[in-house]
């Protein structure tokens, strides 16, 4: 299993947050980067009852907080309408994933996963999900 870390940052460079994420193969698309990233956030989320929810698009129902996103009432967030919400994001360029210096812009792109990987997202607006 290959782990790396990606990191959050705004348009200026501050780094929002960090996260670690693994993976089976030693390549990846850009879609399973995202697909793993989200997934991870709403089991996290998902598995306990209260806080807020932080993660790249925030969920229907919800409002934004200093640190994340607060629900209007608990409930489950959809793992599945939160993917395609981020993947539908990624395409609209609601944010922008650099990858070793590297701007990828397209969800086949192949990506070789190694131990001094650098990934960042740059998020450039809130974005509403599931």
């Amino acid at each position: 299993m290959l782990n790396l870390t990606v990191q959050d940052r705004t348009a200026v460079g501050r780094v929002l947050q960090e996260m670690d994420l693994s993976f089976l193969a030693d390549t990846i698309t850009v879609e399973d980067l995202i697909r793993q990233r989200v997934t991870q956030e709403v089991a996290c989320y998902n598995a306990r009852p209260e806080g807020a929810f932080n993660g790249l698009v925030q969920p229907t129902d919800s409002e934004t907080t200093l640190n994340g996103y607060r629900l209007t009432s608990r409930r489950p967030i959809d793992t599945e309408q939160q993917i395609r919400v981020a993947l539908r994001a990624f395409q609209e360029n609601g944010f922008f994933i650099i990858v070793d210096d590297r701007q990828l812009e397209n969800l086949d792109e192949v990506i070789p996963v190694h131990d001094d990987l650098q990934v960042t997202f740059m998020r450039l607006l809130p974005l509403v999900g599931g």
